[in-house]
């Protein structure tokens, strides 16, 4: 069974989408602003996005941008905006099918089969290792030296994004979309303070970690 979030401001929109889809085999999530759908997208093991881009906290554009930055999940635009300009921004942005409001549900079932069929099938959720500590991201639990280590909802969501994007950057303003919000996104000092924390708690000298790595004035990487 796979797994939509949907994401839009309409509760109505919300409402009969989780139960039309619901009712052909899908699992809804429901997010009404791009907040709740960035933070969304990494709590849930996601295989399809459909996104209004008309969104109260921020534009869906801004919501396409932080799930590429760590996800290919598929992302549908599902959106009241018809212009061509509009669709070439989104594709553009990283988006993978366009729907204009106002649209039919076979319409729309047949998008979500295309972009499961593209996306290919879903693997299982993987256990990253170093040599310090193992992240299992199915069970949402991290061991060093077979020892489980007590982390905070925010010291996972942190960690969480990091280890999805091994070897890659993740930007400062990607993690504090992602963790805390687009109202969060100049608060570099909270990500000093939580990569801190998860130093002290996972790498063997934090003052010279080897695998969560700060790239100074740009972001963070995750070296396994």
């Amino acid at each position: 069974m796979n797994t939509v979030l949907v994401v839009d401001d309409e509760p109505q929109i919300l409402r009969a989408l989780q139960i039309n889809l619901h009712a052909h085999g899908y699992q809804v999530v429901t997010a009404p602003n791009g907040a709740a759908a960035l933070l969304a997208a990494q709590t849930h093991a996601i295989d399809v996005v459909v996104l209004d881009l008309g969104l109260p906290d921020m534009d869906g554009l801004d919501v396409i941008a932080g799930l590429r930055g760590w996800t290919e999940v598929p992302i549908i635009v599902l959106s009241a905006r018809h212009g061509s300009l509009d669709v070439v921004e989104a594709l553009d942005a990283g988006a993978d099918d366009y729907v204009t409001k106002p649209f039919g549900l076979d319409e729309l079932l047949a998008r979500l089969r295309a972009a499961s069929r593209r996306a290919g099938p879903q693997t299982a959720e993987p256990l990253v290792s170093t040599a310090e500590f193992t992240v299992d991201l199915a069970n949402k639990i991290v061991l060093r030296k077979g020892v489980p280590v007590r982390m905070t909802p925010t010291e996972w969501s942190v960690l969480e994004l990091l280890v999805r994007n091994p070897g890659r950057l993740v930007s400062q303003q990607q993690l504090l979309t992602a963790v805390w919000g687009p109202a969060y996104a100049k608060e570099t000092h909270y990500l000093r303070v939580y990569m801190a924390q998860l130093r002290r708690k996972l790498e063997r000298d934090p003052a010279n970690p080897a695998h969560l790595l700060t790239e100074a004035g740009m972001g963070y990487r995750f070296q396994p």
